[in-house]
């Protein structure tokens, strides 16, 4: 049973629209402002935030040095899977007002479409909130006389100014935003392994020594085998946080990307080796730098002075780089909350386009910028002011654990509707069409679907185990871990009673070749830029 909308093209006198949302229109393509750099650091820039540099340090101090390393590689792994799902989707119809709801509601469902926006969408505006709130504690570590409010409203202005201008603005902000990050995460890679072959002032060699002492892991609620297994896989979920939503940016930025075609694959493939060398190798030298039973780590304080950074580079002597690296902080949550509040209005714009919202979030400005939606998505992120309250910590906590399982969630859908759209495609006999293939398909896609399930379910495990320290129930955190997956059900079971439509559209039914003549045409008339020197041959390669 297909949607009013479903593949139906609106005309007059405005662009020519696909149900309603995405422009088939060649004069629209060209509005396009986001280039290959601007993508490619939008990913990481989203990837790497406050998890990186202070979250790493809270499942350090849980389950020791290997469970940390092995549990940022193997989600590295998750998100490459998801990452590839997504490229191949957007690469195949870069049409622009796409969003990865509207391939679930074209391949899938329109059910399952409308929980999954929703979810996005609410995941996105709790993070604005959440970066906001650690951007105010960050610069509260310099003690400055300025109340926390002050910080709140000066971070959420300028992140509402660089999205509703423009998008050429935003992208060069947030490519400005992440290099200042990969650069100085660089920095601390080469600075730990210096300190780790004795290159500090304490001139003491530390190596793999805090693997030894006082060891590589530290068992989880329980002994032996398995006590070693959950440890790893405590560090598997919790890494989850550092990354969740990072691969979608890619997919939400695809209408608006220069040569797609061309730009998104060469973001996909370069994605998983600057996630190895980000999170992987320091991963690598976090465990060796701080002891796992370092009383700092444990530190409530949502500051630098929980970062194992900060504790590593001060316990090797050295002095002065606390600031520089509590600025990267600040930078990282900054640079995160400006990409949230992009991704989230794109997607409210998309609800509110397809009737899934007020109508009004689809109003956009004369340079195509959803001002609407970025307002509505925004104004949620004045929770982040709860934050100055007696329990701000708490609401911040709370806001960080519902995006988590609200990624998780949406991974499960993105690789389902990969996985429908791929089908589809087979059946047609149209799989030969895709522009761009990853491999180990549809295989990996099945292997990680069932592997985020298992991290969905299992997320607050420690719950059913761990006690109160009055031998109660920890139904807080229970309520914390699991509270999005029942929200998430309401919403697609109330939307599928309401509209009475069948589990899944049949595979005869799936429209995969509206909008694939346009495409094909519109990228014909891509040119490749072609390196004029060694300078641009190595700039084209980086970005």
């Amino acid at each position: 049973m297909k949607s009013e909308h479903e593949g139906s093209v609106e005309s007059g006198s405005g662009p020519e629209l696909l149900d309603g949302l995405v422009s088939l229109d060649k004069d629209s393509q060209l509005q396009r402002g986001l280039k290959s750099r601007h993508i490619q650091f939008l990913a990481l820039g989203g990837a790497i935030g406050t998890g990186l540099f202070v979250g790493s340090g809270g499942i350090l101090a849980i389950v020791g040095p290997l469970p940390l390393w092995l549990g940022y590689l193997s989600q590295m792994f998750v998100v490459w899977c998801v990452m590839n799902a997504i490229a191949e989707m957007t690469t195949y119809l870069p049409m622009r007002g796409i969003t990865l709801p509207y391939f679930t509601n074209r391949y899938v469902d329109g059910s399952l479409a409308f929980a999954a926006g929703w979810n996005y969408w609410y995941a996105y505006a709790i993070l604005v909130a959440a970066e906001a709130s650690a951007g105010a504690i960050l610069l509260d570590y310099w003690k400055t006389p300025v109340h926390p409010a002050v910080w709140i409203t000066i971070i959420l202005v300028v992140c509402l100014a660089l999205n509703i201008i423009a998008v050429e603005v935003f992208g060069e902000a947030e490519f400005w935003f992440a290099s200042i990050k990969l650069i100085t995460i660089l920095g601390l890679i080469i600075m730990g392994i210096v300190i780790m072959a004795g290159g500090a002032p304490n001139n003491e060699a530390i190596g793999f020594g805090t693997w030894n002492n006082p060891g590589a892991i530290k068992p989880y609620v329980a002994t032996g085998s398995w006590g070693n297994f959950l440890a790893y896989w405590t560090a598997f979920v919790r890494a989850g946080f550092s990354f969740i939503t990072s691969p979608e940016l890619i997919g939400l930025a695809a209408g608006e990307t220069v040569a797609p075609r061309r730009n998104i694959p060469k973001a996909a493939r370069r994605f998983l080796y600057r996630l190895a060398l980000f999170y992987g190798v320091s991963s690598l030298i976090l465990g060796c730098l701080v002891r796992s039973d370092h009383p700092r780590l444990l530190s409530p304080e949502s500051n630098a002075n929980a970062s194992p950074w900060v504790i590593g580079i001060q316990e090797a002597g050295i002095g002065g780089l606390n600031h520089v690296i509590n600025a990267a902080i600040l930078t990282s949550a900054w640079s995160a909350g400006n990409a949230f509040l992009y991704s989230g209005s794109r997607i409210l714009y998309s609800l509110a386009a397809t009737g899934q919202a007020p109508h009004i979030f689809t109003k956009t400005t004369r340079r195509g910028v959803p001002y609407a939606a970025v307002l509505g998505t925004w104004s949620l992120g004045l929770l982040a002011y709860l934050n100055v309250s007696e329990n701000g910590a708490t609401v911040f906590t709370w806001f960080m654990n519902i995006s988590t399982i609200s990624g998780f969630i949406a991974w499960i859908v993105v690789l389902i509707t990969y996985l429908r759209f791929r089908s589809a495609l087979k059946f047609q006999g149209l799989l030969d069409t895709l522009p761009f293939k990853t491999i180990g398909q549809p295989y990996l896609s099945w292997f990680v679907l069932v592997l985020v399930s298992l991290l969905t379910l299992t997320n607050g495990f420690q719950t059913f185990v761990i006690k109160t320290s009055d031998g109660g129930f920890d139904y807080k955190n229970f309520l914390a871990a699991y509270i999005t997956i029942p929200a998430f059900v309401l919403l697609y079971v109330g939307h599928k009673i309401t509209h009475r439509s069948p589990l899944a559209k049949p595979l005869a039914d799936i429209d995969v070749v509206t909008g694939k003549k346009e495409m094909d045409e519109w990228c014909e008339s891509d040119v490749k830029p072609v390196p004029k020197n060694w300078v641009q041959r190595i700039w084209f390669w980086i970005a």
